[in-house]
């Protein structure tokens, strides 16, 4: 069956048209979507594009970066208002890749392709979406609208984002797990840490029992040695191509002490 494209002006006349249409999807940056497209995937019967330029755009909303749905991986590592998620951005694929995959389009990418979603997951950002409501990314990995995503906002973290990504071909294969990590101290304890793995289950989720670890402690060897240990707590990650959940649960906790090591 022939694919059809309807291109709209505006995300509302875009987003009616998303939730009217049996078989549309929202293409952005198309890295996924046109896998599933030359795959001849009947699910997919409409693409609904927007050709809006508020989409590609990045700008400072009082203390917060507003990232515009379309925004590249290639403009995110260039950005100066970005530049604590450039060290994400510049490890997803290669150029090509780079210059097509979307901020926004990272959010529904399946796994293992969904380490930006993760790095905005710990920054606790936000998401715009274009019926009008604002929602945490948090609530859209957890069930994703059927509304498209206008735009992202996410406030730097004011004692920065850590990252590590662990895959088998450096620096732009596949990724085995990343984990990214905001590590807030407040009178020499830790306060309210975000930690979070993707790779580790069916989408980038934080791990609560890391968290707990470190909460109300100082950041040293002791801490971070309970925070590994308990780094795979309730993850269940799956078996691919890439490596077992046997070993991705196996390797969390030494992967998140190097990170949080970096950090002392």
């Amino acid at each position: 069956m022939p694919v059809s494209v309807q291109t709209f002006g505006t995300i509302a006349e875009a987003n009616r048209a998303l939730s009217a249409g049996r078989g549309a999807h929202y293409m952005g940056g198309g890295t996924t979507l046109m896998r599933a497209i030359n795959e001849a995937n009947p699910d997919v019967e409409t693409l609904i594009r927007v050709t809006d330029p508020q989409l590609s755009q990045v700008r400072l909303e009082g203390s917060a970066v507003r990232i515009g749905a379309h925004v590249t991986m290639r403009e995110i590592a260039r950005s100066r208002e970005l530049a604590f998620l450039a060290p994400v951005a510049r490890v997803i694929g290669g150029p090509q890749v780079r210059s097509a995959a979307t901020a926004a389009g990272n959010l529904f990418a399946e796994q293992p392709y969904g380490d930006f979603a993760g790095a905005l997951l710990a920054c606790g950002a936000q998401v715009e979406l274009g019926d009008g409501r604002r929602t945490s990314v948090e609530d859209v990995l957890r069930s994703p609208p059927r509304s498209i995503v206008e735009a992202i906002l996410v406030t730097p973290p004011a004692d920065g984002l850590a990252f590590k990504k662990i895959t088998r071909v450096k620096p732009k294969g596949v990724s085995l797990m990343s984990i990214s990590a905001v590590v807030p101290r407040r009178g020499g304890r830790v306060d309210n840490p975000r930690i979070v793995f993707n790779g580790m289950a069916d989408k980038p989720a934080r791990s609560n029992g890391a968290e707990r670890a470190l909460a109300g402690h100082p950041l040293s060897a002791e801490t971070i040695a309970r925070a590994a240990a308990a780094a795979a707590d309730g993850f269940t990650p799956r078996d691919d191509s890439h490596a077992s959940g046997w070993y991705r649960r196996e390797v969390a906790g030494v992967h998140l002490s190097r990170l949080l090591s970096e950090l002392i």
